[in-house]
């Protein structure tokens, strides 16, 4: 049932991607290069995947890092004379020849029809190369750097809006403590803003402290932050493929509880800023890091998986739909969030092997979901144990998805009628573990779904572990 009041406007930027060099995400599984005769590819990169992104709808992808993003040069991936360099991030050490740098990612974003978000380096960098990359894309007027984008091939600025200064500074980028970052970061930003005044910056967030400390600092220089970003992994819920019941219960009551974080830091933002400005909550990594993918947290692993690579099945794209609901309804703290990451790493709509590129669950569930992004979020009242939902309106439309969590448990729904039902669809398995692979690609995909009208309302019938949307027209 829907409550009167609506929230807020669902960003589309609530609905972006993490693309990191890290495993198999930018090289291998975006990026092919210009000159393979292996893959398909257009201008360098897979062209199934271009195309299923673009079919995604991604409104905002992030490169290069993560942690990546704190030993990236900017000027080792532009121009023709590319050094190769060590790629590391998360413990991975592998060799960059930077053939994906600057241009070819922002042409990437035009292809699938994304805004970039770029993730600057606080920790072997300096504030000259950062405000110099931000030179070299953005501004409009005849300097050195803007004569090398030219003849690099970019006549007009890229106008990246975006930019993050640092990545999880408290950790692999740098292990500050908070003080020392933010004093950074008040430098680095000054001198950002005076290069292109209307980029938005985002600054390392992190837990309570860290991020009670940060606000306290910057109360003075609200001016210089646009978002403070905070990072939340599921890590509870036991193996990616061989869960128990209590496992799978657990790990969609640790994404439900993914909302009270976003709270949490629009409480302490607010209590500095009150009312000055308005700073977004910038969840910019979030999703499931399965144990056999990580040497840390609950039921690490003394050997893990290549490249962090990890199962992608039904139960991870429930935990996303429970995660998004609360992003709807945290829509107006939340001002981005993007998936890690976008292929191949951890909890990937997204898959490759050789030349198989196959979608997962999750991709589905998002794709499903594309009809909320940009919408009005509303309010909805839930009556019925194990069930939840969000909805949203747009153009006269009403979009309503439920998600039924149970393990075991089919669900009769029952929404009050909004108009005439326009579509009805939903993403279920016969397993919470059912997964696509690229021998079976589509054994996990969204069907359509029938429903019956009784008594003013629209009736449906969910399986356990499913999500369904049903659209109603005017």
């Amino acid at each position: 049932m829907l409550a009167d009041e609506p929230i807020g406007t669902i960003s589309p930027r609530l609905y972006g991607q993490f693309a990191e060099n890290l495993g198999r995400c930018c090289y291998d599984g975006l990026w092919v290069g210009k000159d393979s005769r292996e893959f398909a590819h257009t201008e360098g990169f897979r062209t199934e995947v271009v195309r299923a992104l673009r079919e995604m709808r991604v409104p905002l992808l992030r490169w290069p890092g993560g942690c990546y993003a704190d030993h990236y040069h900017w000027r080792d991936g532009v121009g023709s004379n590319r050094p190769r360099r060590l790629g590391l991030s998360c413990g991975l050490t592998v060799e960059d020849d930077n053939s994906l740098g600057t241009h070819e990612f922002l042409r990437l974003c035009e292809l699938i029809g994304a805004e970039p978000y770029l993730a600057g380096n606080m920790g072997s960098g300096s504030v000259q190369e950062l405000c110099d990359w931000m030179e070299y894309c953005n501004c409009p007027f005849d300097t050195t750097l803007t004569q090398e984008r030219r003849a690099n091939g970019r006549a007009a600025p890229f106008g990246v809006r975006i930019w993050g200064v640092g990545n999880e500074n408290w950790g692999c980028g740098g292990s500050y403590d908070a003080e020392t970052y933010t004093h950074e970061f008040r430098r680095y930003a000054t001198m950002m803003r005076h290069v292109d005044a209307t980029a938005e910056l985002v600054a390392c967030g992190f837990e309570a402290d860290w991020n009670r400390k940060l606000m306290e600092i910057l109360r003075d220089n609200l001016d210089l932050v646009d978002h403070i970003s905070i990072h939340r992994y599921w890590t509870g819920g036991g193996p990616g493929e061989a869960f128990s019941q209590t496992e799978y219960e657990r790990l969609i009551s640790e994404a439900d509880q993914t909302e009270a974080f976003i709270v949490e830091t629009r409480a302490i933002v607010e209590e500095v800023a009150a009312g000055r400005r308005h700073i977004g909550i910038a969840l910019d990594e979030w999703g499931v890091w399965h144990p056999e993918a990580r040497t840390w947290g609950p039921g690490a692993m003394d050997t893990i998986t290549p490249g962090y690579e990890q199962a992608g099945t039904l139960r991870d794209a429930i935990a996303a739909a429970v995660a998004l609901e609360g992003f709807h309804r945290q829509c107006q703290s939340l001002s981005m969030a993007n998936l890690a990451q976008v292929v191949n790493v951890l909890h990937a709509p997204v898959m490759t092997d050789g030349s198989k590129v196959w979608l997962t669950p999750t991709y589905h569930l998002l794709k499903m979901h594309s009809v909320h992004a940009g919408a009005v979020a509303l309010p909805v009242i839930v009556d019925g144990d194990e069930i939840s939902a969000t909805a949203s309106l747009k153009d006269h439309a009403v979009n309503v998805t439920v998600t039924n969590r149970s393990y075991t448990q089919p669900k009769e729904i029952r929404i009050p009628t909004l108009g005439t039902v326009t579509s009805s669809d939903i993403l279920t398995g016969s397993l919470p573990r059912a997964q696509n692979s690229h021998e079976m690609p589509d054994l996990v995909r969204v069907e359509s779904r029938g429903w019956e009208e009784k008594e003013g309302e629209a009736v449906a019938y969910m399986p356990p572990h499913s999500v369904l949307t049903l659209g109603f027209g005017g």
